[in-house]
Parts: C-alpha cells; sequence; structure tokens
C-alpha cells in the first residue's frame, strides 16, 4: 500500500490525542538530550533567540530550549498536546506540518522525530512548509529514525490506533532535503537500537540566503 499525508494524519491526531499524560512522562535519552545541547550550543553561537519546535508534543523539548533563554513557539498536529504546551506559558498552534501558517518567521527550527509521521511523497512538500516559516539563513534541526528503508503503520506500536512511521535510508533523506535546504551537517547516531532497525538520522540545515 502506498501511504499519503491525508490517508495517516486523522489516525495520528486521534493516537497523540489519548496520549498526553504518558509522553509528558516520558524521559529523554541521553543521547537526545546530547543532540538538544549541541544545536543550542549553535543557536548561542549565531546569536539566534527564538525558535519553532514542529512536533512539539507536549513541550519537553520546547522546556529545554525556554530554560536556556529561547523564546519557543510550538506547532502540533494534536489539539490535546497544543493544549499542554499552552499551560506551560508557550505559544502553540495546531496545525500539521503540511498546512503551517504561523504569524511570522523564526530564526530557526527544531524537528526532532516529528516529520518521520510523514509519508515519503509528501515529505518534500512538508520540509517545504518549514521553510516557509523559517527566515532567509535560518538554522534548522532535523531528526529523525532511519538509515534502514520503511513505509507503513508499526504494527508493534501500542498506541491506538497505531501510527504510520517513515524510515528512511541515509541517501534518500539527504536528497530530499537538499532540494530546499543547505544540508551543512549529515551524521548517523547511535541510539542503542538493533542494527537492523537503523540509527537516528541528525541533519543541521540552513535556509538558503
Amino acid at each position: 500500500m502506498t501511504f499519503g499525508y491525508d490517508d495517516v494524519i486523522v489516525g495520528l491526531r486521534s493516537s497523540y490525542d489519548a496520549r498526553v499524560d504518558e509522553r509528558e512522562g516520558v524521559a529523554v535519552e541521553p543521547w537526545k538530550d546530547a543532540e538538544r545541547a549541541r544545536f543550542l550550543g549553535l543557536l548561542r553561537a549565531e546569536g539566534r533567540r527564538t525558535l519553532v519546535d514542529v512536533g512539539a508534543a507536549t513541550g519537553l523539548h520546547a522546556e529545554f530550549f525556554a530554560a536556556a533563554g529561547i523564546d519557543v513557539t510550538c506547532v502540533d498536529l494534536s489539539p490535546a498536546m497544543v493544549d499542554r504546551c499552552r499551560a506551560k506559558g508557550f505559544e502553540a498552534y495546531a496545525q500539521d506540518v503540511l498546512h503551517l501558517e504561523l504569524p511570522r518567521r523564526f530564526p530557526a527550527a527544531f524537528a526532532m522525530n516529528s516529520l518521520l509521521h510523514v509519508p515519503p511523497a509528501d515529505l518534500g512538500c512538508a520540509l517545504e512548509q518549514v521553510r516557509g516559516v523559517l527566515e532567509a539563513g535560518a538554522l534548522c534541526y532535523l531528526g529523525q529514525y532511519g538509515g534502514v528503508a520503511f513505509d507503513g503503520i508499526w504494527e508493534r506500536d501500542h498506541y491506538e490506533p497505531k501510527r504510520y512511521f517513515s524510515r528512511l535510508t541515509d541517501d534518500r533523506l539527504r536528497a530530499i532535503v537538499a532540494d530546499g535546504f543547505t544540508v551543512e551537517e549529515f551524521r548517523a547516531v547511535d541510539c542503542g537500537a538493533d542494527p537492523s532497525f537503523g540509527h537516528f538520522q541528525a541533519l543541521i540545515l540552513r535556509v538558503p540566503a
């Protein structure tokens, strides 16, 4: 079966709406914390103090950046997740990544494990939407599981309805991303997964000036 974003978005929204409290209690793995800290260092080095968190969930990563003095705006497709972000004091919008309409442009974006729910055929459009809410020259962190190709519903998922995931090979992800961004860095991060699962793909992207 070939998936499109319209085929999966309703199920994803329902799955995440039902898991707000569970997501709130998830601990951040040390390697993810290191990824966030690394990107924070880049933001500070360039004097970037405002960030849009794409796929913010409950605001877990937003809290990290806010604690470091970054002004964070949250976006998520789940209204329940957005409500949780707002309860924490964040400006937050219930929008999906193919239909971003934010009131301003940002000098930086952070997207960790959010665009992996976008089917490959729609990923270029999603990245174009992200680029559209960023300033020229903006920095963007994109991170997701991949390295081994997968496209479909994860049957072992304990969420209901079970979620759609897309994992791309390194070469395919780089090719899609390079259509709209400059890829300044690509790293395969060991996330402790079985090698057959792949690895975590960490990219530092730049909006062309």
